[in-house]
């Protein structure tokens, strides 16, 4: 089990202690600077109230022909026909 630790109240400590907190601050900021450059990015990321919602991304809704609709029907009959099958198979093993 740990021990309590007592708190430090010496000014002094504490401004060393804030002093090198900040420089770490500076030098992860930095960091992460560079790694957003190497992503193509300059500033801080793009708040989500500008980013478009869930209708804006939809757009117009998409038609689809009579025989695009049977072509996709007939693909995914096969598909569950060739599941059903695999199914019977692994059953009867």
């Amino acid at each position: 089990m740990a021990r309590p630790r007592k708190t430090v109240q010496d000014p002094t400590f504490l401004a060393a202690a804030l002093e090198g907190l900040e420089l770490q601050k500076q030098r992860i900021d930095e960091q992460i600077r560079q790694v957003r450059a190497m992503l193509g990015r300059r500033g801080p990321a793009p708040a989500a109230a500008s980013a478009p919602s869930a209708t804006e991304k939809r757009g117009r809704k998409r038609n689809l022909s009579s025989e695009a609709r049977e072509r996709i029907a007939a693909a995914q009959k096969e598909r569950w026909a060739k599941f059903r099958k695999d199914k019977k198979k692994a059953a009867a093993s």
